[in-house]
């Protein structure tokens, strides 16, 4: 679990202990194939040494070789591979490994024993790896072969049109129209549905829980696994709220929503991308950047967005959106509504989808992380299906495409920081315009950015929550001469006094590992945060 490590010279605590999820998550990846299934050729049979091909120096009548193969990944797309060698011919032995990508590579071993050889997929897949062992002789003599499969941990990401996979109030995806009940669940396909491809490892949803009669939260897990304790979207009676949520799919392609709470609710689950093992597009976190502000007209005319309008926004192209980007990672916000509404946010030239991204009420701030195709023309729209005028804000946080080297390891959901845990966290509730730091990329040195639910409760007052890298490195706040971060003009959810707010969040690592979290308001709140994926460039 996390410890809060001292605060810095500006009032700063870290999370600053061990979190190599990277590696575990890469490991639970593992492969084998024992040595029996060799295939032996030319070795002298017992009884017959002149009958077979000129037998190796000092090896007698009836010599074996064989080899057995076992490997695990370290990270996206890296695989350690083990061959274990036996052996009764002579020395050297030379073993040729063809990795199933059109490489490979020779190395040298003095007889039984084991080699081990690690090699880089320029992309994910599914690879067949083959390793030869060649006796003295070389290609002329003895030789045994084995091979194995192996898939890599990455996945990397296929936009798809926002399309509503279930909704409880309406019975689309289930057997009947029905809340899902008090500690009960609901079960989603993925795979197979609406075109999503069935070797699907992970979804992204935007989950909406609406119809609320209590307060609970919404816990998203892929089926036939144990439950998690996190969670993705925390309710109050008479809420409606949205969240974004990157979730595996079970092997029998579903995905399980589970309603932790005293009452029933009704949930909606909007698709908008998945993740295959499979060359995509990769993603590349930004620093959250400021696309859209109605408030000030930048990025589109100034003044509030009229009720059943839209407005569209170029992404690619500018502010560092390359023009081949497939999809873009967002932060919308809604503010100043006059009335109860939702935003939908959709690929340039198509007509809105019967989806929604964000769901407010009158007078009401909110925030809700959204990844969404850009269309042809390098836009997305963003659409008030309210009936009156709000303001909206969008803050690009990362894009994905073919060029993008980062590919996604979902990571057993893990609660990383708990401020309401003494026992976890002795420091108490971030206090006003403070931040905390956490080192996610001190052990996970490939990573790229960490895929987080962040919550805040207990709040004492309005304000907001920015999430951004942090300019120092570790070592500047051990020997307290770190500069203090300055927060961009960003947020990640926003509250007001007495709300519990979830979103999801891809935090970028930055180029020191580090993230910050900063508490933009005047009152202490309290900070959750959870983990469930990394982003890995290698």
């Amino acid at each position: 679990m996390a410890q809060a490590a001292g605060p810095s010279a500006d009032g700063a605590h870290g999370v600053t202990s061990s979190k190599d999820l990277l590696r575990t998550a890469a490991n639970a990846f593992t492969f084998s194939s024992p040595a029996d299934r060799s295939v032996r050729q030319n070795l002298p049979a017992a009884g017959k040494a002149g009958a077979a091909a000129p037998q190796a120096s000092g090896a007698a009548a009836g010599a074996d070789l064989e080899v057995g193969l076992s490997g695990a990944a370290t990270s996206a797309r890296v695989i350690d591979l083990k061959s274990e060698i036996t052996s009764s011919l002579g020395t050297p032995l030379t073993l040729v490994i063809d990795w199933g990508d059109g490489t490979s590579s020779t190395e040298h071993a003095g007889g039984t024993g084991t080699k081990t050889s690690q090699h880089a997929y320029s992309e994910v897949g599914s690879y067949t790896v083959k390793v030869t062992v060649y006796g003295p002789d070389g290609a002329n003599g003895p030789s045994a072969t084995n091979e194995m499969p192996f898939i890599t941990p990455g996945s990397e990401f296929t936009p798809h049109s926002p399309t509503r996979l279930f909704d409880s109030r309406d019975g689309t995806g289930a057997a009947q129209a029905a809340q899902v009940p008090a500690w009960g669940e609901a079960r989603v396909k993925v795979a197979g549905n609406s075109g999503i491809p069935a070797d699907v490892a992970a979804v992204v949803l935007n989950l909406t829980v609406t119809n609320t009669k209590a307060a609970g939260h919404v816990r998203a897990y892929a089926d036939g696994t144990e439950r998690p304790t996190t969670s993705n979207v925390n309710y109050a009676a008479g809420d409606s709220v949205p969240n974004l949520v990157i979730v595996p799919v079970g092997k029998n392609g579903y995905v399980n929503l589970y309603n932790s709470g005293e009452q029933g609710v009704d949930l909606i689950a909007d698709v908008t991308g998945y993740f295959t093992r499979t060359s995509a597009s990769g993603y590349t976190p930004t620093d959250p950047t400021r696309f859209v502000d109605t408030r000030e007209g930048l990025g589109t005319s100034r003044g509030q967005v009229p009720g059943h309008s839209q407005f569209g926004v170029q992404i690619t192209g500018t502010r560092g959106v390359p023009a081949g980007a497939k999809a873009v990672a967002l932060n919308v916000t809604v503010t100043n509504p006059r009335a109860a509404g939702h935003l939908t946010v959709f690929p340039g030239g198509q007509a809105a989808p019967n989806t929604s991204n964000v769901n407010f009420t009158g007078g009401q701030t909110i925030a809700n992380a959204v990844i969404v195709p850009v269309g042809a023309d390098g836009k997305i729209n963003v659409r008030n299906g309210g009936w009156d005028p709000a303001d909206v804000i969008v803050d690009v946080v990362g894009y994905y495409s073919p060029d993008s080297v980062s590919a996604y390891i979902p990571v057993t959901p893990k609660r990383d920081l708990d401020t309401r845990d003494p026992a976890q966290w002795p420091s108490g509730p971030l206090k006003p315009y403070r931040y905390i730091f956490s080192t996610f990329g001190e052990e996970n040195t490939t990573a790229t950015a960490m895929v987080l639910n962040t919550t805040v409760t207990n709040t004492g007052g309005a304000g907001h929550l920015t999430v951004s890298p942090d300019p120092n490195a570790l070592w500047q706040y051990e020997n307290k001469t770190h500069t203090p971060p300055v927060p961009p003009n960003s947020s990640t959810l926003n509250w007001t006094a007495g709300k519990t707010v979830p979103n999801l969040v891809q935090a970028s690592l930055g180029v020191n590992g580090i993230v910050d979290f900063f508490n933009r308001s005047g009152n202490n709140t309290d900070l959750v945060i959870d983990i469930f994926g990394v982003y890995d460039r290698h």
